[in-house]
């Protein structure tokens, strides 16, 4: 859940703080890590590119989308597992990762980050010179 605060003005003129609660659904991840950085791939059933917002923020990670869940013309939903359709999920990222380097990529509800690792932290092989 994720609390949303806003303020009201009473007549008296003072500042009062209302919390109101929004369903946030956590995505199911799955994170492989190799020598040259990290894969990140979360399902987002429902979420389409121009509703998916993928940030970094320092070593912070967000990821963030909106389902739209469309229905037939002239028909309702009577009942539904879920109640919301906002999707978040976040991250800390290690310094040895490159954040300007991130690549995204969306197909069919399934979102997949690749986060290089910075040159020199990757493993390399030492060339051995002698007679």
């Amino acid at each position: 859940m994720t609390d949303t605060k806003t303020m009201k003005t009473t007549e008296s003129g003072q500042v009062q703080r209302q919390t109101e609660r929004e369903a946030v659904l956590r995505p199911a991840v799955d994170i492989y890590e190799d020598s040259t950085g990290i894969t990140l791939k979360a399902d987002l059933p429902g979420v389409s590119r121009d509703r998916l917002d993928v940030r970094v923020d320092g070593n912070n990670l967000t990821i963030e989308g909106l389902a739209a869940i469309d229905m037939p013309e002239g028909m309702e939903a009577l009942y539904a597992d879920i109640k919301g359709t906002r999707f978040r999920r976040s991250f800390t990222l290690s310094n040895e990762l490159e954040t300007d380097r991130i690549n995204a990529e969306m197909n069919n509800g399934e979102l997949t980050l690749r986060l290089p690792k910075r040159a020199e932290v990757q493993p390399r092989k030492i060339e051995i010179s002698g007679g």
